[in-house]
This record gives structure tokens, C-alpha cells and sequence, in this order.
């Protein structure tokens, strides 16, 4: 709230709104709630609710509900965190949240909850997994009291997509454009969540660093990570000493491998606050990124003992000891990740990878499949299952999955390459051919022939399928481009030779064998007319 209050123009004297009148309860209960909320900030929970029973103002009441139900979490948490050991799951709840449930629930029926008090019920239905329950008292909550983005948030929280906004009866106030910009960033529907921030940017809000902050974020899950950098580096020079949002910053540093800025970041946000989760992940990042993976998941664990619901420190150290082969302890993680947030695909995807090492295909398809749903566009996903498939010899659900993978865009270009192997070991050559051929331009497109691995492997199996079908000048084109790499060198070689041996025998090029479309010109040996056929219906493939 003060993040926008800053980010829009001062209000003249005469505006600015007059705080509410204290009420005769209040006014009977300010001594004692002073006091008890002197013990709330010091986190002494119990202190501060023994101090408050029996007032009787709405705002003693929520803080002596609030203590109550705090020091229920930070026993638990305290619990939690002596039990975790090598991360062993400890199953410790909080046994204060029956009789708050009891208490609040009377109140809710006697209608003498106002927002905070609903807010409140709201988290202890959720904590007790009474979701549609907890989902109704957030919605009331929020109309009682719409500036309170705490509801909001929690709110956020229990949405699992987009269909489920349309059955809210929401307050039609601007809070509720802040609320569907950020659950649309929750749900991955990027393009929706960015439009509604550039609208709350030219409503006057451009100042506001959560929002800037929010479109970094919103870049970063759709890997756009040029932008994404842009806009932190923007950021950092807004507000240079914000540590909110920076694990998310030293995550693109870490996958674009830039030591020294990740190295600078983590120093700096050390002088900040060294006892921050966000600064603990981001020393953690360094580190794996220097491989060291111990110091990694040391750092990560500390961010976990000071908040163990932080969900990026689950999964990040998920991803290290998967790195150090305890797959044990990797699945623990993954698991704790999910606890705290299901829409979490790397967690998913996290734990399709260790089922996949530990050769459990069953298990790894359906977290696959999981991670598949949270990110349906994502073509890391689908190559993934469609490895999947593969293993369990579902060959045409393999097939889908591939092509979707290079239709949607293929992040890593290995969904032709993985296709065109396919239809290989199923004798479809043909195909074969037109994805080989395919995935030749789109590396050529790129500029990366010379450095990417598969390249060879097209080359020279469209050599040998020209060769085949007697097509010379094209298997000689593509035998030579062979003898540009180190493991395809001798067959190229070799063929050219038995090429050059043909055609002195006086064989000339078939035309009636069909073949696909052909190499570009700047792959082939020389500019001979060949005749062309339109590339093959490949609908049989598509989902």
C-alpha cells in the first residue's frame, strides 16, 4: 500500500481523507491493546494475547486472534525445523487452529467479523484444508475491506485456473485489477497479467516498483530473458536497496552464467541483509553456479530455517541435490515445493527428472504431465514426455509430443531431432528425412551449425537416404557437410567415394522415387535444378 501511495502524486492537505473516530470500545481497550501489540512486535505471540482477553474492540480482538494463531505457527515451525534433519518430512501441525476455527465461526454467524477478522478465518479454514470454504469467507473478506491485499493475496493462492475466477463474485474496486495482473502471472497467462499492469501503469501507478517488479517476473516465467534482465537492472536503480524479487533476478543471472554481476548482487544484498531468505537464495545460486553444491544447499537451507514456506528455496534445493545424485533428498524437497505451492511446474518437473534417473517411467509421466498442464507451452515439458512415452513404447503418443514440442517453439531443438529418430526406428524414412531436413534450417537459421551436436547426425542420415534413393548430388552435398565433423568424417568419406564410384560406372540420378522438399541452397554442393514435392501432411502427428 505504501509502495502506491508513493507511486502517485501528494494529496493537497484539504484531500486527504480523516482517520475513523475511536469508538467507546476503543478507546476502553487502547491501554491494553498498546501494550499487547508492543509484545506482537517483539514476536512475544502469547504474551500479547494474555494481555488482550476479554476486550472488546474489533481491533483487540483480531490482535488477540492474530497472537494466538501466530505462536500456533511459530511452534510448528520451531517443530518443523528440528525435525528436518537430512529433510525428513516432519508432520507437525498447528494445534492451535480447531479452537480458533470454533471461536471465529460463532462470530462469523453472529456477522461480528469485520475485514481482518474475515481474513483471519479465511487462513485457518485454509490451513485446516477446507478450501471452498476458506475460498468464500477470502471473497466476503474482500468486499468488507477491499484494500486489504492480504486477502487478495491468500485468495490468489487457492485459484487453480482460470475458470475458477469466473464463478467469483469479486468487488468491482482497482484492488481487484492488482489481484487478476498477479494471479494471471500465478496461472502463466503472461500476455492477460501484462496488459493489466500496463493498464494500472497509464491509470498512474508507473512510479510503483511492485509493479515493475511484477512485469520482470512476469517475463522471467515466460523466459523472455533479455527483457526480463532489462527491467531488474531498471529496478536496481529505482530502488538499489530492494532485496524483494532478487532471488528471481539471480535466477536469470544463473541461467545466462554472468558470475561476476550474480557475484556483485550477492555481496551487496549481504550488506543489505545477510539474514534474508532472498539473500540466502542468491548466495545459494552463486555458489551452484561455481558448482560448489554443497555450499549451495547450505545456504538454502538456511533460508528454509528462516521461513520454511518459502517455496523458491524448496525447489532450488531440490535442484541440488539432484546435482549431488541424492535423489533421497531431492524428492523430499520437491515435495516440500508442492506443499506450499501446486502450481509450481519446476517442482513437477523436478520430480519427473529424479523418477526418470531412478528408471521409474510410470511415476516420471505423471509428474511430467503435471508440469505439462501448469506450463502447456513450454517445450521442455512436452520433450519430456514425449521421452517418456518413448520408454513405455507408446510410439504415437511420443510422436504428438514432439511435434507439439517444435510447433509451440522448441527451446532447446532437440523435438525434430528426437521425432525424426523416431520414425527412423519405425522404417518411416521419408519422415525421417523431412524433419532432418527441417531441423538442418532451423539450426542454419540460427547460426549455430557448427556448434550443435545433432547436426552430424542429420547430415549423415540424410546422406544415406539420398543415397538411397539415387539422388547424387544431394547424398554428395550432405556426405561432404559430413566431413566437416570429427564423428562423421569417415562415413562421409566413404560414401563420397561410392558416389564418385557410380556415377564413373555411368548411373545417373533416379526421378522416380519421391524424396522431400531439399537442402537450402547455401547447404548444397552446387545449384543443380532439383525437382520438388510439398512437404508430407504431418497431421497424423499433431494432438
Amino acid at each position: 500500500a505504501s509502495d502506491l501511495a508513493f507511486a502517485l502524486d501528494p494529496l493537497p492537505l484539504s484531500e486527504l481523507p480523516t482517520p475513523p473516530a475511536l469508538t467507546e470500545e476503543d478507546a476502553r481497550d487502547l491501554d491494553a491493546y498498546t501494550l499487547a501489540k508492543s509484545y506482537f512486535d517483539l514476536k512475544e505471540y502469547d504474551r500479547a494475547a494474555y494481555f488482550l482477553r476479554g476486550c472488546k474492540s474489533q481491533k483487540a480482538y483480531f490482535l488477540y486472534m492474530y497472537s494466538r494463531y501466530l505462536s500456533g505457527e511459530k511452534k510448528k515451525d520451531d517443530e518443523t525445523v528440528d525435525s528436518l534433519g537430512p529433510l525428513e518430512k516432519g508432520q507437525v501441525k498447528n494445534e492451535a487452529l480447531r479452537e480458533l476455527r470454533v471461536e471465529l465461526s460463532k462470530k462469523h454467524k453472529a456477522r461480528e467479523l469485520d475485514g481482518f477478522g474475515l481474513y483471519l478465518y479465511g487462513v485457518v479454514l485454509w490451513k485446516l484444508d477446507l478450501v471452498k470454504e476458506a475460498i468464500d469467507v477470502f471473497v466476503e473478506a474482500a468486499h468488507v475491506l477491499p484494500l486489504h491485499w492480504g486477502a487478495w493475496l491468500e485468495l490468489c493462492n487457492l485459484i487453480t485456473d482460470k475458470e475458477m475466477l469466473k464463478f467469483l463474485s469479486l468487488p468491482d474496486t482497482w484492488m481487484k485489477e492488482f489481484f487478476l495482473a498477479h494471479i494471471y502471472t500465478e496461472l502463466q497467462l503472461i500476455e492477460e497479467a501484462l496488459q493489466k499492469y500496463q493498464s494500472l501503469i497509464d491509470a498512474g501507478f508507473s512510479k510503483s516498483t511492485y509493479i515493475i517488479s511484477q512485469i520482470a517476473v512476469a517475463y522471467h516465467n515466460i523466459r523472455d530473458i533479455d527483457k526480463a534482465l532489462s527491467i531488474f537492472n531498471e529496478l536496481r536503480k529505482q530502488d538499489p536497496y530492494r532485496i524483494e524479487n532478487m532471488d528471481t533476478f539471480s535466477n536469470l543471472l544463473y541461467v545466462r552464467s554472468m558470475k561476476p554481476e550474480l557475484s556483485y548482487l550477492a555481496h551487496n544484498l549481504c550488506e543489505i541483509d545477510k539474514y534474508r531468505v532472498e539473500t540466502c537464495c542468491v548466495i545459494g545460486n552463486y555458489y551452484s553456479l561455481r558448482s560448489q553444491h554443497e555450499k549451495a544447499a547450505l545456504y538454502f537451507q538456511r533460508a528454509l530455517k528462516l521461513n520454511p514456506r518459502y517455496l523458491g528455496a524448496w525447489t532450488l534445493m531440490g535442484h541440488e541435490y539432484m546435482e549431488m545424485k541424492n535423489t533421497s533428498a531431492a524428492i523430499q524437497a520437491y515435495r516440500h515445493a508442492i506443499e506450499v505451492n501446486k502450481r509450481d511446474y519446476r517442482a513437477w518437473y523436478g520430480l519427473g527428472q529424479t523418477y526418470e534417473i531412478l528408471k521409474m517411467p510410470f511415476y516420471c509421466l505423471y509428474y511430467y504431465r503435471r508440469a505439462h498442464q501448469l506450463r502447456p507451452n513450454d517445450s521442455r515439458m512436452l520433450v519430456a514426455l514425449g521421452e517418456c512415452y518413448e520408454k513405455l513404447n507408446q510410439l504415437v503418443e511420443a510422436k504428438k509430443c514432439y511435434w507439439r514440442a517444435y510447433a509451440v517453439g522448441d527451446v532447446e531443438k532437440m523435438a525434430l531431432v528426437k521425432l525424426a529418430k523416431l520414425h527412423e526406428q519405425l522404417n518411416e524414412s521419408e519422415q525421417a528425412a523431412q524433419c532432418y531436413i527441417k531441423y538442418i534450417q532451423d539450426i542454419c537459421s540460427c547460426g549455430e551449425i557448427v556448434e550443435h551436436l545433432e547436426v552430424s547426425t542429420a547430415f549423415r542420415y540424410l546422406a544415406q537416404y539420398y543415397f538411397k534413393c539415387k539422388l547424387w548430388d544431394e547424398a554428395s552435398a550432405c556426405a561432404q557437410k559430413c566431413c566437416a565433423f570429427n564423428d562423421t568424417r569417415e562415413e562421409g568419406k566413404a560414401l563420397l567415394r561410392q558416389i564418385l564410384q557410380l556415377r564413373n560406372q555411368g548411373e545417373t540420378s533416379s526421378t522416380d522415387i519421391a524424396a522431400p522438399f531439399f537442402l537450402p541452397a547455401s547447404l548444397s554442393a552446387n545449384n543443380t535444378p532439383t525437382r520438388r514435392v510439398s512437404p508430407l501432411n504431418l497431421s497424423s502427428v499433431t494432438p
